[in-house]
């Protein structure tokens, strides 16, 4: 049985991991080194690592801090910010990353999916997609949360998997940073929508809430943030509760 993966995120600006809600009003959560060596101490299965301001400035994502967090790991990373081109990730990759996750170059340049699942494979390639409810509608911004594009939800979801993306990474923004549960209907509509492994991320506050975004959700990943950085939950604990709730998870290090 294929087990649920438990990721924790690092969201990176000016060198230090940050945590909002909503994507906006964020607080220091820690230095990216320290807390990536933690989570892969603690048993994450995967660990993400965002330059959350690299769009926005239009540049690179920091290739020296991706490598000095890489060099603690051995569990895979996955890097994004910043990322439009194919010479983009072959730098990532040197620099230590496993995968790479796209979003909005993805969404003003759609044919920089298929080239880099041409150059890399479909298994390096993660498409993040940060999407909000607007006139009853799921649409997806890019830039950050602050661009709405035209694009709806399950219309990209499907055209990113048939470009040949290997994941995806949806967040709500609505639920971002809010602890109060994941989005677990548009989930379970993605999951039924395409046949790719969905991260879902955005909203997680409590164990219960992991238990819903896979057993209801149909997940094949939770990502969160807030939650680990400030010790509200221990991923052990955490994989302790969803094995006793016949969620399949890789947890026999913690024990």
């Amino acid at each position: 049985m294929i087990t649920k993966r438990i990721i924790p995120c690092l969201d990176v600006r000016n060198g230090r991991t940050v945590k909002g809600i909503c994507f906006d009003e964020l607080r220091d959560a820690g230095d990216p080194v320290e807390l990536g060596l933690h989570y892969a101490q603690q048993g994450a299965d995967e660990l993400v690592f965002l330059d959350i301001t690299a769009t926005q400035q239009q540049r690179a994502t920091q290739h020296a801090l991706v490598q000095r967090v890489a060099q603690h790991l051995d569990i895979p990373f996955t890097v994004g910010g910043g990322i439009r081109s194919v010479q983009d990730v072959a730098e990532l990759l040197r620099a230590g990353a496993d995968k790479v996750s796209v979003n909005s170059a993805a969404l003003y340049r759609p044919d920089l999916i298929d080239e880099l699942a041409r150059e890399f494979g479909s298994q390096c390639v993660v498409v993040a997609i940060d999407a909000a409810v607007h006139n009853g509608q799921w649409c997806v911004y890019a830039a950050g949360g602050m661009q709405k594009t035209p694009r709806e939800l399950y219309e990209w979801s499907r055209e990113v998997q048939e470009r040949g993306a290997g994941e995806i990474l949806f967040t709500s923004i609505a639920h971002d940073g809010t602890k109060s549960g994941f989005a677990v209907e548009a989930l379970a509509r993605l999951a039924r929508e395409v046949h790719l492994p969905v991260i879902a991320s955005g909203g997680g506050g409590a164990p219960q809430h992991f238990l819903d975004v896979f057993a209801t959700g149909q997940a094949d990943a939770a990502l969160a943030a807030s939650v680990f950085h400030f010790q509200e939950i221990s991923i052990p604990a955490l994989k302790q509760f969803l094995h006793t709730h016949s969620i399949p998870v890789r947890y026999e290090r913690e024990l």
